[in-house]
C-alpha cells in the first residue's frame, strides 16, 4: 500500500478516501499523524484553495497528498457564498448563523432565481513540487428551499433542496447523500483519473 496524506481532519472524509482508494493500492492518513497545522486558505477560488492545503501537506509529510475545497453556489447571488461558504455571515460564524444569512440573503428571491450548487475541487498532488497535480471537480445543483429542513448532514444542508430526491440534502438517508454529493461525484472522478496513470 502506497500512503497518501490527507489535509483535512476530518474523521469522515478520512473514512470515506480509504474506502475509495484503498483497492487502488493507497492508504490514506490525515495530516494530524504528522502534526501538520492547518494552513490559511489564501485563494481566490475552489481550486486555488484545495492546491495550498495540498501542498503544504505534501511538503511537511513527504508524502503525496489529497485535498478539496467546497462550498455552496447560489446564482441569485453571484455565486455567494462560494470559496466564503463556511464564513458567510462572519469568520467563526456557525453553521445555523451562515445558514440564516443566506436565508436573510435570498428573502426577496423568487423560486425561479434560487438555483445553487455546491461544487467540490479535489487536488491529488504527487509530491510538493507537482507541477501538474491532478485537479477533479464534483457539482451537485439544486436550489435554495425557504425554510430548513432535515436535521441530517451540516451547514447548508437543510436548505439545499434536490428536485430530483423531493427533499433537502439534510433529509437524506447519509448514506445516500455519500453517493450523490458534490464530493462523491469529484472523488469518482479522481479515482477514474487515478486509474488511467
Amino acid at each position: 500500500m502506497t500512503r497518501v496524506v490527507l489535509a483535512s481532519a476530518n474523521a469522515g472524509k478520512l473514512l470515506e478516501l480509504n474506502a475509495l482508494l484503498a483497492p487502488r493500492g493507497l492508504d490514506v492518513v490525515p495530516q494530524s499523524e504528522f502534526q501538520i497545522p492547518s494552513i490559511e486558505e489564501t485563494g481566490e477560488s475552489f481550486v486555488e484553495n484545495a492546491i495550498i492545503k495540498a501542498r503544504h501537506a505534501a511538503r511537511l509529510s513527504g508524502l503525496a497528498a489529497i485535498a478539496d475545497d467546497s462550498g455552496l453556489m447560489v446564482d441569485a447571488l453571484d455565486g455567494a457564498p462560494g470559496i466564503y461558504s463556511a464564513r458567510y455571515a462572519r469568520v467563526g460564524a456557525s453553521d445555523g448563523e451562515n445558514l440564516q444569512h443566506l436565508l436573510d440573503s435570498l428573502r426577496a428571491i423568487p423560486e425561479s432565481r434560487r438555483g445553487a450548487r455546491f461544487v467540490c475541487l479535489v487536488v491529488y498532488m504527487r509530491h510538493p513540487l507537482d507541477a501538474c497535480p491532478v485537479v477533479c471537480e464534483g457539482i451537485w445543483p439544486g436550489r435554495i428551499a425557504r425554510e430548513p429542513k432535515g436535521d441530517g448532514g451540516f451547514g447548508y444542508d437543510p436548505v439545499f433542496y434536490l428536485e430530483d430526491c423531493g427533499c433537502t440534502s439534510a433529509e437524506l438517508a447519509p448514506a445516500r447523500k455519500n453517493s450523490i454529493s458534490h464530493r462523491a461525484r469529484a472523488m469518482r472522478a479522481l479515482l477514474a483519473r487515478l486509474g488511467e496513470s
